[in-house]
């Protein structure tokens, strides 16, 4: 019997191509037999071995091949394989070829072999109809949309390639049949051309079952068909099957914009876990029914296990991120790895994994061309396995694979987990009481009792309630689905909020929540999935209405809950910039989804802060430097994306700055501060205020647009020049004019608080010039003091008007002693030893400047740092109150009386009265 290396001899082989003929015949006596009978094909092979086989190179040789009918057509197209495969596979048994270029050479396969095969046979049919088109007229498009692996381009050498076949109807018709029997037709002939089994073998087996309906539905199906098809009958697995759906001939753009709705939701989808586990559960009972134990595809800890992870985290999330709509699983894992879905090591761990069984399924097929995963019985082909493997043996062999298999089973059973029956939770017969009370079969003197033992001190109010509830009519219209879930939910949360000091009230803010999300499906799947996620959100609601509100108003961020590392991590904000630049980017053109994307972003960073905060992992400087940073980098990412939409713009990047005041420009803002801006432009292009007064226009609206994602931030603009009735923006010399001219004292004592935010850094710089120099004058002390002291009286007088507290309480804020005289003290005595002293020039924040003050003996040192630590007691109130969902923090005079009186004594020092 003649053997390879026989065949070859007549070549003069080097002892290289010797070894690598030799290890070919080892693994794949299949490729040996095809180049012992093809002279050509071998010397092909021997001559190109060191490169792969290209697009270019597929097209080249079917452009020498004569196709003149049918027969032809298969012929070439089969010719065509046998030189893609030897190629191909020599290179991967001989470690030349790279898994990625194995899957994409056999994709590309797979779709020249289907343009050609549509090519010609469309024009055979209309010669076959006897009526081919004219040059003016355009027959309608025909459409093949690879599935599975094909469409992921990670196609195996002897794999199905699943197809779903349409078209794209026009309005004239040419033929004598119908368009729909043409492209039937045209359909059966491409699926021969492939599919067929010849005296040259075959191109790939042609599976069309994931169309419409299945093997009863039409062949082909005209656009229209399709898209009535999944708004109205396509089903989950079908919404799985379809995020590896790729056009490979034809036009793309319309089966996109059709199918995109139906795979991708607009809102993230947790309901996808529970359809995702029934497959799961369906593939398991097949794998113990059919004993595929040892099917590495199909298997325990097998690829369909990868696939499933990378694709879960694509249905829940794709349709918010549309870095995850892609379609190689390698790649998706990449991406889940980079935006932080999957730990580091996990991802690593799973393309490993990937890679490793994809390798073992390609040098299975490679013995006989015959679509395998199973793993070999025979010790004959248990060692050529792992040799093509590079094993020394089989044993050696089983420890890496079962090694990967037990990594990925345990990852898959961790993503797929019944969080339900998770430990640490209720489960159904714990719960017994709470579910009796829900479901209103318990006797309500019982039930009243029973509540009271759970810890609801208003027993009677709790009960009335959760009858409301039951019989509101948001309720009862929920779809079956939706019910079901909310029903598993409440008697957790009735436990979970039992267990909190304060039951009633986060009982009550968590129904409120409940309702206005219960028409999301997603949002109960969430929470149905992850208890623990729905554990942390009732911690969250027993602590702070606030928060409760804000999670009500914006449920999106319940996603956040699900992973408490990334929720109490400390932010990076160079990080945070790359990426809202990045959306920015991916959403380019989109203003309103633009506008939502930033909003959502400040959100998540408001709701991860509030959490830290809660927790006690914040001290109040830190929060603070945190909000104001978010801003910043909202900021700084709002001016080149804005500047886009303006029309009139007149050159590519804008001169102009963003300068913050007040809290912002203080680093002291807290959860829902206004913003107090104003904007600088440096541009002796003619008709440059007009567009930038434009620009500020729009950055204002961009800002306080109520979107459906709510609001990003309230801008206050009385601070420039002239206040409401000045210019929006000024130009750089006339706001330094001004300010030395006509600027009131109250607007220089903003100007100790006040920094460059965003846009052109070197407008930011000659404003911080202009600062210290403003700063810096000469001033009447006595009328700087009269001043500062009127500016006071007045603000305290409109206080009094709004607001007339009872002696016994304190308005952290506005009362004598409060925060305003803290910061008038440092104002003021800032501006009157700037001249002096330039280190109270720098904006380093209220506290850090008392202390300055204090060692530079302008103040009492001891009282600087009573008064600091005041300052810091008083914004840590505010903070606190604003959790509580109070605008202001008013407490107990007898609470902050230390506090307060530091205060005054000090502003008695240095002004010499009391300041109200």
């Amino acid at each position: 019997m003649q053997t390879l290396l026989d065949a070859a001899k007549h070549h003069h082989l080097t002892p290289l191509q010797t070894v690598q003929l030799q290890r070919l015949a080892d693994c794949s006596p299949f490729i040996a037999r095809l180049l012992i009978k093809d002279a050509d094909l071998l010397a092909d092979l021997l001559t190109n071995l060191h490169i792969s086989y290209s697009v270019a190179h597929m097209q080249l040789f079917l452009t020498k091949q004569t196709i003149i009918d049918e027969q032809s057509l298969k012929k070439a197209l089969r010719q065509l394989r046998q030189h893609v495969f030897a190629r191909m596979i020599t290179r991967d048994v001989n470690d030349l070829a790279t898994l990625n270029e194995v899957m994409q050479t056999t994709s590309h396969l797979a779709e020249i072999c289907l343009q050609t095969a549509v090519s010609f046979s469309e024009k055979w049919l209309q010669a076959f109809f006897n009526k081919p088109l004219k040059a003016s007229q355009q027959l309608s498009r025909f459409i093949i949309v690879g599935m599975g692996k094909l469409g992921g381009q990670e196609l195996n050498v002897s794999s199905d390639i699943d197809l779903i076949f349409a078209y794209e109807a026009v309005d004239e018709q040419f033929l004598d049949i119908s368009q729909q029997d043409f492209y039937t037709a045209l359909g059966k002939k491409v699926i021969a051309a492939l599919d067929e089994i010849t005296e040259d073998g075959f191109v790939f087996r042609v599976d069309m079952r994931l169309r419409p309906f299945g093997s009863e539905g039409a062949l082909v199906s005209n656009l229209d068909a399709l898209e009535e098809y999944y708004q109205n009958n396509g089903r989950e697995w079908e919404r799985y099957a379809w995020i590896k759906g790729r056009v490979v001939v034809g036009p793309q753009a319309k089966i996109t914009e059709l199918l995109k709705p139906f795979i991708y939701r607009k809102y993230l989808d947790f309901g996808a876990f529970a359809s995702m586990r029934d497959v799961k559960l369906q593939i398991h009972r097949d794998v113990l029914q059919k004993g595929l134990g040892d099917n590495i595809k199909l298997g325990r800890g097998g690829i369909r296990e990868i696939e499933f992870i990378a694709q879960v985290f694509q249905l829940i999330r794709g349709g918010r991120d549309k870095s995850l709509q892609i379609k190689p699983t390698l790649t998706v894992l990449n991406a889940l790895k980079n935006i932080g879905l999957l730990p580091i090591e996990t991802a690593g761990a799973l393309i490993a994994a990937y890679s490793f069984l994809r390798n073992i399924e390609h040098r299975l097929m490679y013995v006989e061309d015959q679509q395998t995963q199973n793993l070999p019985k025979t010790s004959e082909a248990q060692a050529r396995l792992a040799n093509a493997m590079y094993f020394e043996d089989w044993p050696t062999f089983l420890v890496a694979l079962n090694r990967h298999r037990a990594i990925v089973a345990s990852h898959f059973d961790a993503t797929f987990a019944d969080e339900m029956a998770a430990p640490n939770s209720e489960n159904s017969t714990e719960l017994s009481t709470e579910t009796s009370i829900w479901q209103n079969t318990r006797a309500e003197n019982d039930a009243l009792q029973a509540l009271f033992h759970a810890g609801y001190s208003g027993a009677a109010e709790t009960y009335a309630l959760l009858q409301r509830l039951r019989k509101s009519q948001r309720y009862q219209q929920l779809p079956e689905l939706s019910r079901q879930r909310f029903d598993a939910l409440m008697p957790l949360v009735i436990a979970q909020c039992g267990a909190v000091t304060n039951a009633d009230e986060a009982l009550l803010r968590a129904v409120t929540l409940l309702e206005a999300i219960c028409r999301r499906a997603s949002y109960l799947a969430l929470l149905a999935e992850y208890p623990r996620a729905l554990q942390l959100l009732i911690k969250l609601c027993a602590a702070s209405p606030w928060l409760a509100q804000y999670l009500t108003a914006h449920p999106i961020l319940l996603d956040e809950l699900l992973d408490t590392q990334t929720l109490y991590a400390a932010p990076d904000f160079a990080v945070m910039k790359t990426a809202l630049t990045q959306k920015m980017h991916d959403l380019a053109g989109d203003a309103e989804a633009q506008m939502d994307a930033m909003r959502h972003f400040k959100h998540t960073a408001t709701l991860r802060f509030a959490a830290q905060d809660l927790a006690g992992k914040l001290p109040l400087e830190t929060l603070s430097d945190y909000l104001s940073a978010l801003v910043d980098t909202i900021l700084q990412v709002s001016l080149p994306t804005i500047w886009q939409h303006l029309k009139q713009k007149h050159r590519d990047i804008p001169q102009f700055a963003i300068i913050g005041f007040g809290k912002l420009g203080g680093k002291e803002l807290g959860y829902v501060s206004d913003l107090d801006i104003i904007f600088l432009f440096e541009d002796e292009s003619e008709g440059a205020s007009e567009v930038y007064a434009k620009f500020a226009q729009r950055i204002n609206n961009w800002f306080n647009s109520q979107t459906n994602a709510g609001l990003l931030y309230e801008t206050d603009l009385q601070l420039r020049p002239d206040g409401n009735s000045g210019l929006l923006v000024s130009a750089l010399d006339a706001f330094k004019e001004y300010q030395y001219k006509r600027a009131w004292t109250w607007e220089h004592q903003a100007m100790t608080r006040a920094r460059f935010v965003a846009g052109d850094q070197r407008i930011g710089a000659a404003f911080e010039a202009i600062r210290i120099e403003v700063m810096q004058q000469t001033r009447d002390v006595e009328e700087l003091k009269r001043d500062v002291l009127t500016m006071r009286q007045k603000m305290a007088g409109q206080m009094r008007a709004t607001n007339a507290n009872e002696k016994a309480l304190f308005d952290v804020k506005h009362d004598e002693g409060g925060i305003i005289d803290v910061e008038f003290i440092v104002q003021y005595l800032g501006l009157a030893h700037a001249a002096q002293y330039i280190e109270l020039t720098h904006n380093f924040g209220n506290i850090a400047l008392l202390t300055m003050l204090g060692k530079l003996n302008i103040i009492d040192a001891i009282l600087a740092r009573k008064v600091a630590n005041a300052y810091r007691n008083y914004r840590r109130l505010q903070h606190a109150a604003r959790l509580q969902g109070n605008m202001q923090a008013i407490v107990p005079f007898q609470a902050i009386e230390n506090d307060a009186n530091a205060v005054k004594l000090l502003w008695y020092q240095v002004f010499k009265t009391i300041s109200i």
